[in-house]
């Protein structure tokens, strides 16, 4: 896996705005998602949505702090200031280990444990 000896990076992107409703949130991710589904050839594993009290964003694992920032670009920040009036917030993470309960197994930058000890 491309970047797995690197461990993973996970970005927090948030954007201080009132909370939406169910169908507004449903709304504009359904509606974004063929965007962040076409960038699975470039490091993006999967994107969550947020909506909450304290504002709207989403949580990105790439499979490398490179893929991120290739796609973070200060244009790409510019792009998602204008589409929703405020400046996101952007916290980045390396995140080395990984417990994944859906394939049953503790990973270490990427390496399933059992794999990694051998």
């Amino acid at each position: 896996m491309k970047g797995a000896t690197m461990g993973n990076c996970i970005v927090v992107v948030q954007f201080d705005l009132p909370k939406r409703t169910q169908e507004q949130a449903v709304a504009g991710g359904t509606g974004s998602a063929p965007i962040y589904r076409g960038l699975a050839g470039k490091g993006l594993i999967r994107k969550d949505y947020l909506n909450g009290e304290t504002g709207t964003g989403g949580v990105y694992l790439w499979e490398s702090r490179a893929a991120a920032e290739a796609w973070f670009t200060e244009a790409r920040i510019a792009e998602l200031t204008q589409r929703f009036g405020v400046r996101p917030r952007l916290t980045w993470y390396d995140t080395h280990v990984t417990v994944d309960n859906v394939r049953g197994e503790t990973r270490v930058n990427g390496v399933p444990i059992s794999i990694a000890a051998e």
